[in-house]
C-alpha cells in the first residue's frame, strides 16, 4: 500500500496516503533483495522505498543508487548498513512505501508449574506444592559396630529436625542407605547434610553412584493431590509392615516422547494395571519420583518399591520387563539399593 510521507528534514516523517514525494535528511540501505520496479523518477529525485522493521522504526532504501554524503545515519533494520546524510540536506524524493502492517504478538501463556489432579466436587484440583525425597548411600568404615552406627546417625538426624528413614545395605556389609523427605529441597543441604556431618561418624563414605533426588508429580487423575503428592510417599516408606525398599532410577529414550498420546496412554497404563494388582494384594507399594534434570546420570524417574517382603519386589520388577513400556522405551535402569528399614524419623 502507498502512503505520501513528507518530512521537513528532521527525520519525523507524516503520511498523507497514497504514492507521493518525500523530503528526509538521511537514508539507509538495506541488503535485501527488491521485487518491485517503480516507475522512473523526475530530474533530480531519488526513489526510495520505506519499511518498517520488526524494531517498529523505519527503514530507508535508496533504489536510484548514488554517492550520498557519509554520515552516522542510525541503523534501522539488523540487515542495513547507514549510508549518510543526501545531498543536499531535505532532498526530495519519489517514495512508494510499502510499510508492513504489524499485529501486535498475542500475550504469552504463563508457564504453568502446579500440579493438577481430576475435578473434585466439579471443580479442579491445582496445587503448588510437592514432596522432594533424596537417597544417600553410605559405607562406614570405621571402629563402631553397625547398631551403634545407626544410633548415632538417628540421634543427630532427629537433634536437626530431619524427615528420614534408615535402610540397612542388604548388599554392603557395613552399608547403609539414607532417604530423607521435605517439601522444601534446601532442608537436604540445612538439616540433611548437617546431621550426618554432626554424626560424629569419621569413618561414614558416600557412595555418590547410589544416589536419587526426585520430586512427587501428578498424573492429572488424582482424586485427592495432597495424599498422593505429600501425605502418600511418607506414609508408604515408614510403614513399620513394610521393611523392604528396592529403589533404583531409569530412563525412557527419546522415541517416547515422540508416540502419539493415546498410545503413551496406553503403553503407561499396562505397567499401571500390574502395579496396581501387586499394590491391591499388599505385595509392593510404590513410590514414583520425577528427577528431570536433578540426577546426575540424566535419568528421569526415581522408583521406591515398598513392601512387607523382598522376593515379591523382584518379583514385580521381572513381571514389567514384559511391558511395551520396559521392553522398547528404557534405555537405563539402575543402580539398585536394596535395604532394609532399621530407624525411622517421621517428624
Amino acid at each position: 500500500m502507498c502512503e505520501r510521507a513528507e518530512t521537513d528534514g528532521s527525520g519525523d516523517v507524516h503520511r498523507t496516503g497514497g504514492r507521493g514525494r518525500i523530503r528526509f535528511r538521511g537514508t539507509v540501505q538495506c541488503r535485501r533483495s527488491l521485487t518491485e520496479n517503480l516507475e522512473p523518477p523526475s530530474p533530480g529525485v531519488r526513489e526510495i522505498e520505506q519499511c518498517f522493521c520488526l524494531e517498529k522504526t523505519p527503514c530507508y532504501i535508496d533504489l536510484a543508487g548514488g554517492t550520498p554524503e557519509p554520515s552516522s545515519a542510525p541503523r534501522a533494520h539488523p540487515a542495513s548498513e547507514a549510508a549518510g546524510d543526501l545531498e543536499p540536506a531535505g532532498e526530495t524524493m519519489l517514495c512508494e512505501c510499502r510499510s508492513m502492517t504489524s499485529h501486535p504478538a498475542p500475550p504469552e501463556a504463563a508457564v504453568d508449574v502446579q500440579e493438577h489432579g481430576a475435578p473434585r466436587d466439579g471443580a479442579p484440583q491445582t496445587m503448588d506444592r510437592r514432596l522432594f525425597m533424596q537417597l544417600l548411600v553410605f559405607v562406614y568404615e570405621g571402629e563402631l559396630a553397625p547398631s551403634e552406627v545407626v544410633r548415632h546417625l538417628s540421634a543427630s538426624l532427629e537433634a536437626h529436625g530431619a524427615r528420614a528413614v534408615l535402610y540397612e545395605d542388604v548388599n554392603h556389609p557395613s552399608g547403609f542407605g539414607l532417604l530423607s523427605w521435605s517439601e522444601d529441597p534446601a532442608d537436604f543441604v540445612t538439616k540433611t547434610r548437617a546431621a550426618v556431618n554432626g554424626a560424629g561418624l569419621s569413618g561414614l563414605r558416600l557412595r555418590p553412584e547410589f544416589t536419587m533426588l526426585g520430586r512427587s508429580y501428578s498424573s492429572g487423575f488424582e482424586d485427592n493431590l495432597e495424599f498422593w503428592l505429600i501425605d502418600r510417599p511418607v506414609r508408604t516408606v515408614t510403614n513399620p509392615a513394610w521393611p523392604w525398599a528396592v529403589w533404583y532410577p531409569l530412563r525412557r529414550i527419546g522415541a517416547f516422547e515422540k508416540l502419539e498420546g493415546r498410545e503413551k496412554g496406553s503403553i503407561l497404563r499396562e505397567h499401571a494395571v500390574i502395579g496396581k494388582r501387586y499394590g491391591n494384594s499388599d505385595l509392593a507399594h510404590d513410590v514414583r519420583l520425577a528427577c528431570h534434570g536433578l540426577d546426575a546420570n540424566d535419568n528421569e524417574f526415581v522408583i521406591g518399591l515398598i513392601g512387607k517382603e523382598l522376593h515379591p519386589l523382584s518379583h514385580v520388577v521381572q513381571t514389567m520387563r514384559g511391558t511395551r513400556q520396559t521392553s522398547e522405551y528404557i534405555g537405563q535402569m539402575g543402580p539398585f539399593f536394596v535395604g532394609r528399614i532399621v530407624s525411622a524419623k517421621k517428624r
